[in-house]
């Protein structure tokens, strides 16, 4: 005798979810404070200092503070406190080595794909940078990497392979602050220019080399410093 079946419809009254909770958007607002550099290594926060500046209730800012933790992004430094994690060799080395490969599929799709549009706009961006460099402006600079090379990854079409290098950069950006005084910057961009380049004409492996020596150049500094 076959089992009655039961629409699950039929039982439960199910209200939809509501994806943009309070607590994502405060996990994508502090994600994006760290991704741009504005959370600095030997910098710490506060639940209460985030829920202050977010005019939030602290329910919210420590459950996404809880899946920073949990992505290796923020550590405990104290009770209260939270800061970037120290970074040792071997961690700058496998971050390096993972990088490469998950940012260079990233930039070998984009380039197969790349709209004139979205070009434009990393071209835009490549301008913003050089600005900021001869400002002196580190903060301008920062966010304008991130996003030059947000915009490519996305052009890729994978959301799945940007989230991934998303969880990479909130564990080693903090630490792109380090690279002023090394020239970093100025050379960084110069590779930024090649990398665009290879887009501009759809040769992906120009653009994946470009990519793989831009990683180099900041893991060669960084790797000097923990020296």
């Amino acid at each position: 005798m076959a089992e009655a079946t039961t629409d699950i419809r039929s039982d439960f009254s199910v209200t939809p979810l509501v994806r943009d909770t309070m607590q994502e958007r405060v996990y994508r607002q502090v994600s994006d404070l760290i991704l741009d550099g504005e959370i600095a290594p030997g910098q710490v926060v506060t639940i209460q200092s985030l829920a202050d500046a977010f005019g939030v209730s602290t329910m919210p800012v420590r459950e996404a503070l809880k899946r920073l933790t949990a992505a290796s992004a923020l550590t405990f430094v104290t009770g209260r406190a939270m800061g970037v994690p120290r970074l040792d060799r071997d961690r700058l080395i496998d971050l390096r080595n993972v990088r490469v490969e998950m940012e260079g599929t990233a930039v070998r799709w984009a380039a197969e794909r790349i709209d004139e549009a979205t070009l434009e706009e990393v071209r835009r961006i490549f301008t913003a940078m050089d600005k900021a460099i001869a400002a002196g402006d580190v903060k301008g600079f920062l966010r304008g990497n991130r996003a030059y090379h947000f915009t490519i990854y996305r052009a890729s079409g994978s959301p799945v392979l940007v989230n991934v290098i998303e969880t990479l950069w909130l564990q080693i950006s903090p630490y792109f602050n380090l690279l002023r005084s090394s020239g970093n910057y100025v050379s960084s961009n110069v590779r930024h220019r090649t990398l665009l380049r290879g887009l501009s004409d759809h040769d992906p492996e120009t653009a994946a080399r470009a990519l793989t020596d831009d990683i180099d150049g900041a893991f060669d500094v960084l790797r000097g410093l923990l020296a």
